[in-house]
């Protein structure tokens, strides 16, 4: 169990380390799109072109790469969506159950169905060398090849989640699990 505790918390450093670089995304994201935003007003009133069908496209490929590859640190972090209605009247070994059982009944074999379906699609569209059907647009491959990898890397911080709850429930120091959960103190907040 120790092993694989110490490779949860190796996963756990590296989704934080993807955060901070997807991070990054986030800036680029925000100034591509408030470029676009600008750009589109000025040319109503100018008669000149300032923006493009490529600089849209970025702006929804970073939204998307900042989605699929900002999730595992959001679960890390147990930020993601959920309904405390029940979970925050729960003792914390009742919260690490219901992590356990959600991430092995729901999380595992929902990234493991949406890396099939979608390396399908990625791989059909490498093949295809497939590029948008916009003037000017950008490549979809990249794109969609990153559809399995975040997925993928979903799952894997799944796994250092299931496996900080079963040391947890076995009597592993939490605090040497880093493990976080949202506040519970409001029983009808939504997380």
């Amino acid at each position: 169990m120790r092993s694989l505790v110490r490779l949860s918390l190796a996963i756990d450093r590296f989704h934080r380390a993807l955060a901070r670089g997807t991070a990054g995304l986030l800036v680029l994201m925000v100034l591509v799109g408030s470029y676009n935003a600008i750009a589109r007003s000025i040319e109503r009133h100018a008669a000149m072109r300032l923006t493009s069908n490529a600089l849209l496209e970025a702006q929804w490929y970073l939204f998307g790469l900042l989605f699929l590859f900002g999730a595992p640190y959001t679960l890390q972090r147990g930020e993601h969506v959920r309904v405390d209605v029940l979970f925050a009247g729960l003792p914390r070994r009742g919260r690490l159950w219901i992590d356990l059982v959600g991430g092995v009944v729901l999380l595992l074999p929902f990234c493991a169905f949406a890396v099939a379906a979608s390396w399908r699609f990625a791989a059909e569209s490498i093949r295809n060398e497939e590029w948008s059907s916009d003037p000017g647009g950008l490549p979809r491959w990249p794109l969609k090849l990153a559809l399995p990898l975040g997925f993928a890397l979903l799952g894997l911080q799944g796994l250092a989640e299931i496996v900080k709850r079963i040391a947890a429930l076995r009597g592993v120091d939490e605090h040497r699990l880093a493990l976080d959960e949202p506040e519970t103190t409001d029983p009808g907040a939504s997380r």
